[in-house]
């Protein structure tokens, strides 16, 4: 483990000005909150924050990511709280270790519907301050080099999340290297097999070639030097996640592959950049369509490089990075060098991206997003795939992902250009719709009045932005005959349970679901994206689970950890169906609260303590007991007759007590075990019904806290 002064000594050779005294005080807290902890591997547990830190430290971050770092596990695996975090280091630091530890809890890899929710969550993080994802990035980095120490099932679970999630992510935020070193880990873990034949490959190559990154590198400083160029040559074989996709994309063996090799060549200024370039191509032919210039037309993440690729010594294709040392910086630290340092004081990179213009642009795209499908498709376009650029016959440039077609480019410059579209040309020729785009193309779309979109379209599209237009659209244009289909869908199914279809039937369903107007519903039910059943359920849940099998007991409740257990708070009694939040409690794990329990107010001042949750959906069995405060007439009778309309509910009284005898009315507190708050609702229903009965009310009472 790194001791504490030599991680003092890293940040000061890049931050003379560091605040030595906090660092070490947050070491020292640190190893105290972990002391008694291990790592699966046997290790002491604090050395993994630790490792995270000195992972940051390359990255020349500014002392509270540090200090976030070291303390990231705290509130989460320790006795620590956010307050004591807080009073010690700062609200800057409280702020992040907080930030960091719910992104821990986020399940990214969950169903879809949960996982557009907690993507949804992690742009949030991001908004409110990207070095939260630094240190989540930096922690799973850590994590993924030490896994072989847990479990193979584990280790697939991780490896597959990190391919999936944190490695575009980290590719996204401009920290390609990072990307590619965790894209490795992880397929090691994925394919061990694919990668060693991959590296046996390479070493056999290099017994029979030689070192060739040393050679190309000596002939490109040859070239430089023969042009009076000042500039530094880096060579290395590129990582074999890297070689593996080419492999599979192309669908080329290993020995047909040529351009494993890669080359950086850093300059002083711009010019020098394209002095380099002519350099290149003058003593190496170019690789036609391997030319991309992203110091003319920069990724959105602020990355700055011209590629290209050429037949080097013997034949062999050599790909070429060509950049200055400043877009160097950005390209590997990506949005990090927002808060790097150099010298002493804030990096001032005039090719550094300003963290909250990058984020609004990132979440600018994600607020059309009508449902989970549309959100997901607009994240993981915006975080997997390379971007393309294409100009319009004005010359303005359309920047999409890789893969789309001039129907997407007709729906990056407006919905109405996008819906009208019958045509495209391509550099002045005409295409099919359908048309893969490349980089540096011209295209022009060619409209007509009256034109509507097809409903072929959405296959061809690729980004989320047409597929939502396109979608709208149909949607709109055969509203009057889905409505019509919808009304017999509904007739039928209603029919099915022994139940009349009505406006009021529609208009209350659709009120349950979120939609607007019954219509709306019908409209929906019509295009097939609700399903009649789910309408039926909203409106007779007994009716329709009836054949469902029950959700169990322990599992009711999403969003905590697989080791955690909860009990239901006594005070406010909360059932599925109902809003809730937890409260952690040391011993006791979470007590769940209804979220206008008037309890959680003692809570306020610890924020850290909130869990976010909510009930599973389903058939949940009838073992959530409610208290209610029922007033009844004194006359023989009565009390019977309120305990048959709630057994006739299929609801158990599980207590019944007397609370207040007057000589015309009685007061009592019946429990009772219901289902979820649809069930609560039919159980007060049918007994306010009752002519016997003056008052019903669910009894709350705040002495009675967990």
């Amino acid at each position: 483990m790194i001791e504490v002064d030599d991680l003092i000594d890293r940040v000061r050779a890049y931050n003379p000005r560091t605040n030595e005294d906090l660092i070490r005080a947050a070491y020292d807290y640190g190893g105290r909150m972990h002391a008694g902890q291990f790592r699966h591997s046997g290790e002491a547990y604090f050395t993994h924050p630790v490792a995270v830190a000195s992972i940051l430290t390359e990255m020349r971050l500014d002392d509270a990511t540090i200090i976030t770092a070291l303390l990231h596990d705290t509130i989460e695996d320790t006795r620590s709280t956010y307050g004591e975090i807080s009073e010690r280091f700062g609200n800057e630091v409280a702020e992040l270790v907080d930030g960091v530890t719910k992104l821990t809890n986020l399940q990214l890899s969950s169903s879809e519907s949960k996982q557009a929710e907690n993507f949804r969550k992690l742009f949030m993080a991001m908004s409110k301050d990207l070095r939260v994802i630094l240190v989540k990035l930096a922690d799973r980095l850590h994590n993924m080099r030490t896994i072989k120490a847990m479990r193979p099932e584990k280790q697939a679970q991780k490896a597959r999340e990190t391919m999936d999630i944190f490695a575009p992510l980290a590719g996204r935020m401009g920290m390609q290297w990072m990307r590619d070193e965790l894209e490795d880990l992880a397929f090691a873990v994925l394919n061990p097999d694919g990668r060693n034949s991959i590296m046996r490959r390479f070493v056999r190559l290099q017994r029979e070639t030689g070192d060739v990154v040393k050679k190309i590198t000596a002939d490109i400083r040859k070239e430089l030097k023969k042009n009076g160029i000042a500039a530094e040559v880096e060579g290395r074989a590129k990582r074999p996640y890297s070689i593996w996709r080419k492999m599979q994309e192309k669908g080329l063996s290993f020995s047909r592959l040529s351009d494993i090799y890669g080359f950086r060549i850093l300059c002083r200024d711009e010019a020098d950049c394209y002095r380099v370039l002519g350099a290149m191509h003058q003593r190496w032919r170019a690789v036609p369509g391997r030319f991309k210039d992203y110091i003319s037309q920069p990724k959105t993440n602020g990355y700055r490089s011209i590629h290209t690729t050429v037949s080097g010594r013997d034949g062999r294709r050599v790909e070429i990075q060509i950049r200055t040392f400043q877009m160097h910086d950005v390209a590997e630290t990506g949005v990090a060098a927002h808060w790097s340092y150099r010298d002493g004081v804030p990096s001032e990179n005039p090719f550094a991206v300003d963290p909250t213009k990058w984020i609004a642009s990132l979440t600018e795209q994600f607020e059309n997003a009508e449902d989970h499908d549309e959100f997901l498709e607009h994240v993981k376009l915006e975080m997997y795939a390379d971007q393309v650029f294409c100009f319009t016959p004005k010359g303005d440039v359309v920047k999409l992902p890789r893969g789309a077609t001039p129907l997407d480019f007709a729906y990056a410059i407006h919905t109405r250009i996008g819906d009208s579209c019958v045509g495209a040309k391509v550099d002045a020729m005409r295409v099919p719709l359908w048309t893969r785009l490349k980089n540096g193309q011209s295209c022009e779309i060619i409209t007509a009045a009256g034109q509507r979109p097809q409903s072929t379209w959405i296959d061809i599209v690729v980004t989320g932005r047409a597929k939502a237009a396109i979608r709208r659209s149909l949607r709109e244009e055969d509203r009057e005959r889905f409505v019509k289909l919808g009304w017999e869908l509904a007739r039928v199914a209603f029919e099915h349970v022994g139940k009349r279809v009505t406006d009021k039937a529609l208009s209350t369903a659709a009120k349950q679901m979120g939609l607007v107007t019954s219509e709306e519903l019908l409209a929906r039910l019509g295009s097939a994206e609700l399903t009649a059943r789910e309408v039926v359920a909203t409106l007779y849940p007994d009716i329709s689970d009836a054949t469902e099998d029950e959700i169990d007991v322990s599992r009711a409740v999403i969003g905590l950890d697989p080791d955690q257990h909860f009990e239901r708070a006594n005070c406010c009694q909360p059932v599925p169906g109902e809003r809730i939040v937890g409260i952690s409690y040391r011993g006791k794990g979470v007590i769940i609260h209804a979220i206008e329990c008037l309890a959680l107010e003692e809570f306020q001042d610890s924020p850290e303590r909130w869990v976010d949750l909510h009930w599973h959906s389903g058939n949940h069995p009838a073992v959530h007991t409610v208290s209610l405060d029922v007033t009844i007439a004194n006359d023989s009778g009565v009390l019977g007759r309120i305990c048959t309309l709630i057994g006739e509910q299929k609801a158990n009284i599980s207590n019944l007590q007397f609370v207040d005898r007057k000589p015309d009315f009685f007061r009592l507190i019946i429990d009772v075990d219901l289902r979820d708050a649809e069930h609560l609702h039919a159980v007060m229903l049918a007994v306010e019904a009752e002519s016997d009965v003056a008052a019903i009310e669910r009894h709350r009472d705040l002495e009675r806290k967990p």
